[in-house]
């Protein structure tokens, strides 16, 4: 689908009379993204603070655009005909965090490894988990993302979300924002602004020791030296996505200049000269093999954005 040029011309017609953050039109969004491929964004908003999202909001509703929000650029694959619509990434006005008593509270462009530091900093455990993965916690929110047996679920209170078709702030709860595995209910054009998190007092040792136990996991296990989006595919029931694809042969499947990585069979890593829709073959490959060799139909964790054809299932 390509980008009504007379929507997107009337949507920035409007920010640029009021949005303070940075503003751009057929901005390329690969450099955002750990993939590191993908193709332009028709408007690119990065918003600085609360003005920036109404202003956003009114755009939105004007020009009747499409909208997607991306946060650290893990965990996407935005296609090669980028995204014909309004993609959103929160600027620094909403990286920042606060400790009271055993809570947590932080902005959604705060990296979510940083505050697992802050939480550390102040002897507070719970949140060791999130030293290793690379995003934000905005996208951490939207995505349930955990490790080691631990998710966002396990330790979120709340969440402050701005509805982008509705111009309207909300406090959710937990249990509000129907979290299940690596999903949440957050809708797609919405933008979660805050997190607060409870933790618990734990001794400085413990807290330190985990978070390197952590850390020398990803370093042990992840092609972390080469573009990736992180797992690829959910972990089916009782079992290790991983498993599956290496005991399948996937480890030698390549498309272009996309290939499942030698170090983690969950994991797809581009080099340069690979397109989006290399690494969107090379899933639709994985699937089939591991299908045929143990009738599993392996469910992908990757976000899609931009159209794709065809995409996986």
């Amino acid at each position: 689908m390509s980008p009504d040029g007379g929507a997107v011309l009337r949507a920035e017609e409007l920010l640029r009379q009021r949005f303070t953050g940075d503003l751009g039109s057929d901005v390329a969004l690969a450099p955002f993204t750990t993939f590191r491929v993908g193709g332009p964004a028709a408007l690119y908003a990065e918003p600085a603070g609360e003005e920036d999202l109404r202003a956003l909001a009114e755009a939105v509703d004007a020009s009747g655009l499409p909208v997607t929000v991306i946060g650290k650029g893990s965990n996407l694959l935005v296609s090669d005909r980028g995204f014909p619509g309004i993609v959103v990434r929160l600027g620094k006005g909403f990286r920042w965090s606060r400790v009271e008593g055993s809570r947590v509270e932080a902005g959604a462009a705060m990296p979510l490894p940083a505050l697992a530091g802050v939480a550390s900093s102040a002897g507070l455990g719970g949140l060791e988990f999130g030293v290793a993965i690379p995003g934000s916690v905005g996208g951490a929110v939207r995505m349930n993302a955990g490790a080691h047996g631990r998710a966002v679920a396990d330790v979120l209170e709340s969440a402050e979300v701005y509805s982008l078709h509705s111009g309207e702030r909300t406090t959710r709860s937990a249990s509000q924002l129907g979290f299940r595995y690596r999903g949440s209910d957050v809708e797609p054009d919405a933008i979660v602004v805050s997190a607060r998190l409870s933790l618990e007092p734990r001794s400085a040792e413990d807290i330190r020791r985990e978070m390197e136990e952590a850390r020398e996991w990803r370093r042990r296990t992840q092609p972390l030296a080469e573009p990736n989006c992180g797992s690829v595919f959910v972990n089916p029931p009782g079992d290790h996505a991983a498993r599956l694809i290496e005991d399948a042969g996937g480890k030698e499947l390549s498309v272009g200049g996309a290939r499942v990585a030698e170090k983690h069979a969950n994991f797809i890593v581009t080099s340069e000269g690979a397109q989006a829709a290399d690494v969107l073959e090379l899933i639709g490959k994985v699937q089939d093999l591991v299908a045929a060799r143990f009738d599993v139909r392996l469910e992908t964790e990757v976000r899609l954005v931009g159209d794709f054809d065809p995409a996986p299932a």
